[in-house]
């Protein structure tokens, strides 16, 4: 086992197939006094009415807070050192049913696919997101949109295992992420304290642990977690970080290492995992 993961909990993200029925509940979010409500079965224009209104792709907020940087015209990964690193991107409702055969003949060998946000929304792509990519070949996992303001760190895991982000330890399921990022409702930190926010983190992670015998990993930005939890939170998790740039910069206080990099965000999400393939194999594979 390598340096990336001695001395660390982990987790990542993960998954269990859904069924196709989406059970929506109170606690969402929208505006504090409206929940969403399910589209109309087989009604495709009502259905994209509804990821446009509440499903918030992994890193929306990190994009309209923080902005992006020039990259490399031709698109391709910035320089991501001497290590071998496997690419892969991240997606949501708003891509819809996605081109797994043609992410894969662009080489990319992950993904992970939005299940859940708050307790209230399930991404109604899921399904074809999720096991279309296993499917094609790729090593896929889940990730839970947090809403801290709304229910707690348990409930919110607990939703999240309940509707595709389990784990299971085939080497082809990533365990679950956790995406805590810029509130699109209010406050950029949800009112809470950076105590109260490490507390709201770490309810989330044990529960989830509990369940699945694997730490959740954490994906975020260093000016968003610095601003708001700080350095009160215990890098037990590996860490997913969100950076358009041609170099990662500083990390959020304490991690001394990236499990993977979200680089950029044009056309789609693009991330890019620190190691080799075999090491993202075992990543899916081992338990905490």
């Amino acid at each position: 086992m390598n340096s990336m993961w001695r001395g660390r909990r982990r987790g990542l993200l993960g998954a269990t197939v859904v069924a196709t029925t989406m059970v929506l509940t109170a606690g969402f979010g929208g505006p504090a006094s409206a929940d969403p409500t399910t589209p109309p079965a087989g009604d495709q224009a009502a259905i994209d009415a509804y990821v446009q209104k509440y499903d918030h792709e992994m890193g929306s907020q990190i994009r309209r807070h923080e902005g992006t940087a020039q990259m490399p015209r031709d698109g391709s990964p910035p320089s991501l050192g001497a290590e071998a690193a496997v690419e892969g991107i991240d997606v949501s409702g708003h891509q819809g049913n996605v081109d797994w055969p043609g992410h894969w003949n662009a080489g990319r060998r992950f993904v992970w696919v939005k299940a859940t946000e708050g307790t209230g929304y399930i991404n109604p792509y899921f399904p074809q997101q999720y096991t279309g990519s296993y499917d094609q070949g790729f090593i896929r996992g889940a990730y839970h949109f947090a809403l801290p303001d709304r229910s707690s760190g348990a409930a919110q895991a607990n939703y999240f295992s309940d509707n595709g982000g389990g784990w299971s330890g085939d080497g082809r399921t990533l365990p679950g992420a956790l995406d805590v990022e810029y509130n699109p409702y209010g406050a950029s930190c949800y009112g809470l304290s950076p105590a109260d926010m490490t507390a709201w983190i770490k309810s989330f992670s044990d529960t989830y642990k509990a369940r699945w015998s694997k730490f959740p990993a954490i994906y975020t930005s260093t000016n968003w977690w610095n601003q708001c939890v700080g350095s009160s939170f215990s890098t037990t998790n590996p860490l997913w970080v969100a950076r358009y740039a041609s170099s990662i910069g500083a990390l959020p206080f304490d991690w001394s290492v990236h499990t993977v990099w979200q680089y950029s965000s044009s056309p789609l999400d693009r991330n890019s995992f620190n190691g080799s393939y075999d090491r993202l194999v075992v990543f899916a594979t081992n338990h905490d």
